[in-house]
């Protein structure tokens, strides 16, 4: 029965780092291992700076920049024993063409970091004498031209990668791209950022796999950010259900589209470290212990929040609420946070570069204001006490508390 594991940036950012994958891989002992991987290191964020750079028409900086890229897996390769060029072919030119919008660009340029990261691991373990074979997702997993948040094809997907899956003579291991897809003419597209997770979750779903592992660089599933909070507890066990929600508030452990396919089909989900393999981690499963007894601090950054006022004084929330959301839904906002009053709506939404065409519209019927430089915390399983120390030396734009649950809307550096 097949297995299925998700290695992230930060697990293979070097060359001890894909030696410490290929040990995992051993230990899994496993006959039919898909092996989920994303770009190397910071990867994806210098090439996300290359198609900026490119938009801006600064072509110097984007192809110094794209060079850098290179070098840094070159040195990687060269570590590992790889001969660049002869084991492995990179690409010498931008793929990127100025007659196509910016988000068609940013997924052909930036596709590019788990294209590279897999053929390194993939040719690193075949000489290593395991049995691998690399995968090009684009040509498996189908989706829409929704670019940056592409739609999968779950039927076409499933028939393409189950084929590959089950042939006669198929390698041990596979070896695939996470986050990437493609349109059915032959485009790159991208899931999401840290959509690889997604990847994983839709690859166990159609290969009805035993379980997914996710190996990060935390002992599993915390019940806050260790680097912003001194005291973090792990929490082993979850059942579906909290683990959306922690995703949907903001958690960065798990993406928030991950969880569907495991569980329609019962599939348990691991979180284990990286630099420890054989400890237990997190489990979430239909089955977890629940609820979780500790309070779960969850921090979403870089926030802006919107109030929108009717301009006639209606009554907002009866008559502009579709208006509002059709506007929101258009323009690609992820809301975080819902507030309304007899005149007045309030959202908080991820502060992205869609936010000023959102504005601009919304601004048509309403009178809209704003302040941005703000976080969500979500804290589950709260006190009155725990809100109490939350809010002290902050700044709060708005909070809202239920019996076991409070979110603040803080402004940062306060």
């Amino acid at each position: 029965m097949a297995k299925v594991f998700k290695f992230g940036g930060a697990s293979v950012k070097d060359a001890q780092g894909v030696r410490n994958l290929e040990r995992i891989v051993r230990m899994a002992g496993s006959d039919d291992l898909m092996v989920v991987v994303s770009a190397m290191g910071k990867t994806t964020n210098a090439l996300e700076r290359v198609v900026d750079y490119c938009a801006a028409g600064q072509e110097d900086k984007a192809l110094t920049q794209w060079v850098d890229i290179f070098d840094y897996h070159v040195a990687i390769m060269k570590e590992l024993g790889l001969q660049p060029g002869v084991d492995i072919r990179l690409q010498g030119e931008i793929p990127y063409d100025p007659t196509l919008p910016y988000d068609e660009n940013y997924d052909q340029v930036v596709s590019m970091g788990e294209l590279l990261s897999t053929q390194i691991i993939a040719v690193y373990l075949l000489k290593q004498g395991l049995s691998v074979e690399w995968w090009n997702m684009p040509k498996l997993l189908r989706t829409d031209e929704t670019w940056r948040e592409a739609r999968v094809d779950d039927a076409v997907s499933r028939e393409v990668i189950r084929a590959g899956w089950e042939r006669p003579n198929r390698p041990s291991v596979v070896v695939a791209q996470g986050f990437i897809g493609g349109t059915a003419d032959g485009k790159r597209t991208t899931l999401g950022r840290e959509g690889s997770d997604y990847t994983a979750a839709l690859l166990a779903n159609y290969l009805d796999a035993e379980s997914v592992t996710i190996w990060k660089d935390v002992p599993g599933i915390l019940n806050a950010d260790p680097r912003i909070e001194p005291d973090t507890v792990l929490i082993p066990s979850l059942r579906y259900q909290d683990a959306v929600e922690l995703s949907y508030s903001g958690a960065q452990v798990i993406h928030p589209k991950t969880i569907r396919p495991l569980e329609n089909k019962q599939i348990p989900l691991f979180v284990k470290p990286f630099g420890n393999p054989t400890a237990a981690g997190s489990r979430i499963a239909a089955d977890g212990i629940g609820p979780i007894d500790v309070p779960v601090y969850i921090w979403r950054k870089n926030q802006i929040l919107i109030t929108m006022r009717a301009k006639d004084f209606a009554f907002v929330l009866e008559e502009s609420l579709s208006e509002i959301f059709d506007i929101i839904q258009r323009n690609r906002l992820k809301v975080s946070l819902i507030q309304s009053s007899a005149v007045t709506i309030s959202v908080c939404v991820d502060n992205t570069r869609f936010v000023p065409a959102a504005l601009e519209a919304l601004q048509v019927h309403f009178n809209v204001t704003y302040n941005d430089g703000l976080s969500l915390l979500t804290i589950r399983g709260t006190t009155p006490e725990i809100i109490d120390r939350a809010k002290a030396g902050r700044t709060i734009m708005l909070s809202q508390t239920t019996r076991r649950t409070a979110r603040l809307v803080v402004k940062d550096n306060a």
